[in-house]
């Protein structure tokens, strides 16, 4: 029997649920500012799995930079915590559609795209 594949998508929380979301999930470290818990329709927030602020701060979401983030994003997600959140993400995936979401503005080169394509593979 084949694996089933993940359906994973990415967002942005301040644009809120949509029709077929499935668990909405935040991976951003620091909570998204100006917005109340009650208007970001999360149902987890996994902080947990989040890239080290040393790390977010060197990023700083330079297009540049997003090949050697994912490198070493990568290589912290092997760290125990991270890790072990990554298998609860996953988990969440192989039942249902998972969205994980990021305040960020430009998703494409985000922590969130980056777990995407690590759960889809």
């Amino acid at each position: 029997m084949a694996a089933k594949k993940a359906h994973v998508k990415v967002g942005r929380v301040y644009d809120g649920p949509a029709q077929g979301d499935g668990v909405r999930v935040l991976v951003d470290r620091a909570w998204p500012r100006g917005l109340s818990k009650e208007k970001a329709h999360i149902d987890e927030w996994c902080k947990q799995v989040a890239p080290s602020t040393e790390l977010r701060k060197w990023y700083g979401h330079d297009p540049e930079r997003f090949d050697e983030f994912t490198r070493r994003y990568r290589s912290e997600l092997q760290e125990d915590e991270r890790a072990e959140a990554l298998e609860h993400l996953r988990s969440i995936s192989r039942d249902q559609t998972l969205t994980l979401l990021t305040a960020t503005k430009n998703i494409d080169i985000s922590q969130a795209a980056v777990l995407a394509e690590i759960l889809q593979s």
